[in-house]
């Protein structure tokens, strides 16, 4: 695996442990208790910090595969949850949730910065560089 891969791969670790550990602090530490949508998210995220963890120590680039399907889906989560939580005409159709409705906004920093539009950012850092890994490997062969 050629230098590149290798710092790819690390910046996907990097970014899904980040996403991680955030949402466990804000449900652990912060109190805050997930929404349906937020659990999708979680779903799709953690299992990429396990992923790539094994992929690094095995230097197989080809995991980028499936950290962009995993990252493409969990973005389209994050998508519609922050355009719930920031758009009425969407809002006034969202589906209920469960205990916390999904357009609650435990955060909401500079007015725009909630936790699904944090989540939908890790989700497009991991899926831009899943799809240059991706075309790095087709270019190696």
């Amino acid at each position: 695996m050629n230098e590149k891969l290798e710092n790819s791969l690390l910046f996907i670790w990097l970014v899904s442990l980040v996403a991680t550990l955030g949402s466990l602090y804000f449900s652990e530490v912060r109190g805050y208790e997930p929404c349906e949508l937020c659990w999708y998210q979680r779903i799709l995220m953690y299992p990429i910090v396990i992923m790539t963890t094994i992929a690094y120590i095995q230097k197989n680039a080809r995991i980028a595969i499936t950290t962009a399907v995993f990252s493409c889906i969990g973005g389209a989560i994050s998508i519609y949850h922050y355009g719930i939580q920031k758009l009425d005409f969407l809002a006034d159709s969202a589906p209920a949730c469960g205990r916390v409705p999904c357009t609650g906004q435990y955060i909401n920093v500079l007015g725009f910065i909630t936790i699904p539009f944090l989540a939908g950012v890790a989700f497009i850092l991991i899926a831009i560089t899943s799809f240059y890994m991706i075309k790095q490997l087709k270019g190696d062969k």
